[in-house]
């Protein structure tokens, strides 16, 4: 299946997903409204919207920012991570066709104008000033790992918060346990019942939100990661045939018209004329 399709249906899951968080409650009665039990404050049978209103604090706000955030790379994944990016066919077609070709200036106009990667790493080297062979595919490595890097630099942000947003989900049930106990100290070890049950059930709120800020963004990481490395590698394969296809001459690749300007010849001075005989 084409990435595009596949990145739509994944955020439509995690869309899916992460509703229930903000909109599930109890069904309505045949009337329309909502049942009493529903409608009481403070009970299990309560709504996940007044549950998370209840258990709203700082956690919360940092997993609801880890999410909009997630969110955010999620869909400039979607927009930029794409072939014609990174591997564009009819792109890398047109390059090697012009390079057997030998039609230098042509290729070193279509290289500036492309903006995939492959034409990049190309760009470069013909842009190096040197005849060595050697430096050239050197420089032209440099900038493969440079064009990697900044590929995998864009979806990383999505590992960071998939493996934050469980520590910051653990760490605000952590918090909402100590206040529940603290309660239960308070009040000498005779609590309500359910007063503790809420405590508890809001402090395992914030764990099911790091859950669902972790999940989708890992999910994302990895679908992306496989993308981006299996195009990143063939773009690279392409660019290496390419740069051993240029001409040595730094002058050749620049466009002129390859030959080095010949060396002037130095013509012999004409020969001395012979001294007028003496009288």
């Amino acid at each position: 299946m084409p990435p595009m399709p596949v990145a739509l249906a994944s955020l439509a899951a995690f869309v899916a997903c992460t509703a229930p968080a903000w909109a599930v409650g109890v069904p309505p009665n045949a009337a329309g409204a909502a049942s009493p039990a529903a409608a009481t404050p403070g009970t299990l049978s309560g709504s996940l919207r007044g549950l998370f209103l209840e258990s709203f604090d700082l956690f919360t706000i940092l997993l609801l920012m880890g999410s909009v955030y997630a969110g955010a790379i999620i869909v400039k994944c979607i927009l930029e991570i794409r072939p014609r990016f990174i591997f564009p066919v009819d792109g890398v077609e047109k390059l090697e066709r012009l390079a057997h070709a030998k039609r230098w200036t042509d290729l070193r106009l279509a290289a500036e104008e492309d903006p995939s990667m492959v034409a990049r790493i190309v760009r470069v080297a013909i842009r190096h000033r040197s005849d060595d062979r050697g430096s050239i595919r050197e420089a032209a490595e440099v900038a493969a790992s440079e064009q990697v890097a900044f590929w995998f630099r864009k979806i990383e942000p999505l590992n960071v918060v998939g493996n934050l947003g469980p520590l910051l989900g653990l760490a605000g049930t952590v918090w909402g346990m100590i206040i529940a106990f603290a309660s239960l100290g308070a009040s000498g070890g005779q609590p309500n019942p359910g007063a503790l049950s809420l405590g508890i059930s809001k402090a395992l709120f914030h764990t099911l939100l790091g859950l669902m800020l972790a999940v989708p963004s890992l999910l994302f990481f990895g679908f992306y990661r496989g993308i981006v490395d299996r195009l990143c590698t063939r773009a690279m394969s392409a660019a290496s045939e390419l740069v051993d296809m240029l001409p040595e001459s730094a002058r050749t690749r620049q466009g002129d018209d390859g030959e080095p300007a010949p060396r002037p010849v130095k013509r012999a001075a004409p020969p001395a004329p012979a001294p007028a005989p003496q009288t």
